[in-house]
This record gives C-alpha cells, structure tokens and sequence, in this order.
C-alpha cells in the first residue's frame, strides 16, 4: 500500500491530537488488511511518537494519546487469526512493527506486548466463544492490559493471586507488579490460580469494582509504560471471561516463542536507535582525538572501526531475529515437540543477540560520542536506561543454556513464556 493510499480518516489520526477522553475501544478503530499496510502505518507512527519521545521520559509524561493513535490506527489486531476477521500477519511483519516503534520510543513499543501475546493466548488456549467475543473487541479497538508478575512469589511462574469460587461467584484476590499497559487498557488480564490448581488468565474490565491500578513504576528505564501496581479485591469475574492458560503450553504452541519475539523486537528497536544516534552525533558534534591527525571525528579510523562493528553487530541482530520469526510461523503452522522446539530456540539466539547490541551499543555511543554526549540537553541516557531495564525480563544467561542443550544434548527447552 503506498503512503497516498493510507485513508484520510487514519492520516488525521495518525497526525493529530486524538480525544481519549473516551472509554478505548469505544470508536471503532481501522482495520488493517496486509503485512505491507501494517508496515506502512507503523513507519508513519514511528514518525510521530519520536518526536517528543525524550521529553516524555524526561520529564514521566505518559503516553495516552500515543497509545490511543497506536491501538486505534488497528496495529494492535494484525494479529487477530482471519478466520475470525483479523490480518493474522506473520511474525516476520510483527516483529519488525514492534521494531520499527521501538526506535522511535521503546516505552510506547512496550505496552502493547502482553497484549500482543493475550491475543495468541486466546487463540491458542480460548474457547470458540470467547474467541469470537474476545477477537471482536480487539478489533474494535480495545487493549488488554498486563497483570501477571508478583513481587512476592518465588518465581515468575508461581502466583499467590488466587480466582476462587464460592456461591457460585468466582473472585479474584491478590496483588500484581510491574503491570505494563493496565492504566491505559480497557481489559486488564490477571494471571492467577484457580481451584484446581492451574493458571488461569481472567479478563477484568478496568472499571470493574475491587480492581485498583497505582501508577508507582519507579524503574529508571522504560519510565514511561505505566508498569505499575494493580490490587485485586474480590473482583467478580465472568466465568466466560477465564482462559484456561495452562492449555497454551500443556501441548506444543508458539505461545512462548511468540512472547519472546516481541521483546527481542523491542530491543532490535532500541539497537537500531543507538546505532543512528551514535553516528549523528559522531558526524555534528564529536571531536577527533589528536593522535589520530584528522579534521574531523567521523576521519578517525578507530572510530570508523568502531562503527563498522556497531552496523554488523546490529545487521546480525535484524537476520537473526527475522530468522526467528520465520521460524515462528512455520511452527504456528503445525505446532509440534520439534518445530516449536525449533521456534523457542531460534526466538532465543535472537534474544541474546538483540540484548547485546542493544547494550554493547549503548556503552559504544558515549565511548565514540565523548563526554557531551553525556549532557542532560541531549537525552541520550535513555537509550542506556531504556537498554538496561527492558533487557532484564529474563536472563539471556539461560538462554545460552537451552541453546547448548538442545544441539549438544538434543533437549528441547522447556514450553512457557520465558523461552
């Protein structure tokens, strides 16, 4: 779809103030209808949401009318199976939208994540109702928000959050940390365990009495994806409303991989950012080293090393996160032991190899920038901040151990979110 094709409706969204006083979802948002216009839309977004991307973090400026002009432009539905009436682009087009928004403000890039993988979710786990129910609403425009992780449990995959029953009410109790997208969402997902035992994921409407959400997220990186806290208080949830969870990875899915896809994405994005700062600021406003003999900063051959290196370190991070989720799509075609084996692992060297650029890079930017690169006037810290907290979601440490594991040992990893 070429740019003059895009409708008017979504330029105008795209390009001005939008009015989020409104509940979202409320307008039915544009739907998008090929991997190529998907594209298209996120590049022009890109445009926007960089703008004022470093005053936003500055200064903890949350970003409502962005994430608005995000979900309503319809990229936060591309994924929605069509059989059901989305685009279903493959991961391929999904890992270079994030990627692509990613550059422009990760924070922004960050919020739709756990959406992204509710969706699959659903799909993979969900029933045909709520399938129908659940896909209408995405495409209508609604955000599902994150509350999954606990401070207090031992371990990700372990939740005190509890979904009980009792006179025929199911309520949910319990508390949730670093909650991404739930403030501004119109469904918040809450991982809990019911009474057999198993995860669960219920679907709360953000209105819905008992839930509560604090904007306290006080990392120094990421300062802007509202990753707050949401309390739980004998929330009643509609039993039509609980996904059966486990079922994602009982039995082999993309599930996993897919969730890792996206924020190896995030971090390409932040890469690719580094990188262009790095050489911007090499080209207008660095100094050469008087050893070196030069005129100009750019002239200096250890610095145009340097960025030799940056570029293949990061063209090495885009083939291998292309290739993971080339391998993501095959998998999602016939989901077996084998090929999503395949998809987590190939998903993995990918994380590893976006999580280093994205730090080796930031290191690199102010070690050939100089130390104006390290005035507040430009900002540039954020990219490290950034870097630094969103990489911490797992340890690559373990992912180097899954990937040895499996081609020394032939192990297929083991299936959940972190892999």
């Amino acid at each position: 779809m070429s740019k003059t094709a895009l409708s008017h409706d979504l330029m105008v969204l795209i390009n001005e103030e939008h009015d989020v006083s409104r509940r979202p979802g409320a307008i039915p948002a544009h739907i998008i209808h090929s991997d190529s216009e998907a594209l298209e839309v996120a590049s022009k977004l890109a445009e926007s949401f960089a703008v004022d991307a470093a005053q936003r973090d500055k200064f903890h400026q949350l970003p409502f009318s962005q994430i608005e002009k995000f979900s309503q432009s319809g990229l936060w539905a591309i994924t929605v199976p069509k059989e059901y009436g989305g685009t279903e682009v493959s991961h391929v087009t999904l890992a270079e939208v994030v990627a692509v928004i990613a550059e422009a403000d990760p924070s922004i890039a960050q919020i739709p994540q756990n959406h992204f993988n509710d969706v699959d979710t659903i799909k993979w786990a969900g029933s045909g109702r709520q399938k129908r129910f659940f896909f209408h609403e995405v495409l209508s425009g609604a955000r599902f928000g994150n509350a999954f992780a606990e401070i207090s449990a031992k371990s990700p995959d372990h939740f005190q959050t509890r979904l009980t029953e009792g006179d025929g009410t199911l309520l949910l109790n319990g508390q949730k940390v670093y909650c991404t997208g739930a403030l501004m969402a119109d469904w918040v997902q809450v991982g809990a365990i019911d009474d057999r035992g198993l995860n669960v994921l219920a679907f709360v409407r953000r209105e819905t009495p008992g839930l509560t959400i604090i904007d306290d997220w006080s990392g120094f990186g990421q300062r802007t994806t509202a990753s707050g806290t949401v309390n739980l208080e004998n929330v009643i949830v509609d039993p039509d409303h609980v996904i059966q969870a486990h079922l994602a990875f009982s039995s082999p899915t993309t599930n996993g991989p897919l969730s890792q896809l996206i924020h190896a994405a995030i971090d390409l994005g932040i890469g690719r950012a580094v990188v262009k700062e790095t050489i911007n600021f090499v080209n207008a406003a660095s100094r050469p080293w008087p050893d070196a003999y030069v005129e100009k900063a750019s002239d200096d051959p250890l610095t145009i090393v340097q960025i030799g290196d940056l570029e293949l370190r990061l063209h090495a991070a885009e083939a291998l996160l292309r290739r993971g989720a080339e391998t993501v799509d095959k998998a999602s075609v016939d989901p077996t032991d084998n090929s999503v084996a395949s998809a987590s692992i190939a998903v993995a060297e990918a994380k590893i190899a976006t999580t280093e650029l994205a730090i080796y890079a930031v290191n690199k930017l102010f070690e050939l920038s100089g130390t104006k690169s390290t005035l507040d006037k430009y900002s540039l810290d954020r990219h490290w901040r950034n870097a630094r907290t969103h990489t911490l979601h797992d340890p690559v440490r373990w992912k180097y151990h899954a990937i040895g594991n499996y081609y020394l040992n032939q192990v297929n990893p083991v299936r959940h979110g972190w892999i």
